[in-house]
């Protein structure tokens, strides 16, 4: 072989191992990638340990909140003003979401006020209540397109609601996790403004007895509950009520109660979506 045809081999046995090492460490990276998908899969998700707060922090005032709010697992409670945690209606937020807001890693403790306010789209990321107190958040958006999004996070002792859904649109609870409650989801029955075809989704959520319902709607008002993937604990003989139907009305009056179940108009779920442990 010639001089040339030698240097030539040469150089296409070192191209050769170089692609060859490049495709190993390629390789590596994605197959590292992939084990911390799985990782990060694997820990998120309604069945998620509840968080050990990092700090507290009284609040007095209201925080409002546009674009995105990182809490940093910090704990937040009402003082002063908003030291309360009754029932009573028309209780000031710990936190007031404008339009398009972002609430994320966020604790808040006793005495939590009315929780969290949305005044149009929002999302809640990992936010968790361990005692609620009038409700955990309220979505009050006037939008039909408005979308609110309840993603990971739970709540603890909440004598009424859980989540109140005043306004138009629709909200998503998904990988969320709830325990001692009264009621998941509840569309206002008797505001004096109510709005038209109000849709809920609960997907893969877990449901801790003691409990009396997962959502209520107004059939009435076009409303739709869809759930997929509950799992209910400690309910084995299945007193809470996965949806039920109410007759809604703007006059203050206390909603009736039509019926409970699936009827695959109103209430969207077969008996397969929940199970039971």
């Amino acid at each position: 072989m010639s001089a040339p045809a030698e240097q030539r081999a040469r150089h296409r046995r070192r191209l050769t191992k170089r692609r060859a090492v490049i495709g190993s460490a390629t390789a590596l990276a994605l197959t590292g990638a992939a084990l911390a998908t799985t990782s990060l899969l694997s820990t998120a998700g309604a069945a998620s340990t509840w968080p050990t707060a990092k700090g507290n922090k009284p609040v007095t005032a209201t925080i409002p909140v546009s674009g995105t709010y990182d809490g940093g697992y910090q704990r937040f409670y009402g003082s002063g003003a908003l030291g309360g945690s009754g029932q009573d209606e028309g209780q000031d937020p710990i936190f007031k979401l404008a339009d398009g807001a972002v609430l994320k890693n966020v604790i808040l403790g006793s005495p939590a006020a009315d929780g969290v306010h949305c005044t149009g789209s929002c999302t809640l990321q990992n936010v968790w209540w361990e005692d609620v107190g009038e409700d955990a958040a309220t979505f009050k958006g006037k939008s039909a397109s408005a979308v609110y999004t309840v993603h990971g996070g739970g709540a603890k002792k909440a004598s009424d609601k859980v989540f109140q859904f005043n306004g138009a649109g629709k909200l998503v609870v998904t990988r969320f996790q709830v325990t001692d409650f009264g009621k998941l989801v509840r569309t206002c029955g008797n505001c004096s403004t109510q709005y038209q075809n109000r849709q809920v989704i609960i997907n893969d959520v877990d449901i801790t007895a003691p409990g009396k319902s997962i959502v209520g709607i107004n059939s009435n008002f076009g409303e739709t509950a869809a759930l997929r993937k509950v799992r209910v604990h400690g309910d084995s003989s299945k007193k809470i009520k996965p949806c039920t139907r109410f007759q809604g009305n703007n006059t203050g009056a206390e909603p009736k109660e039509l019926g409970t179940g699936p009827d695959g108009t109103h209430c969207r779920y077969a008996t397969t979506d929940l199970t039971y442990d």
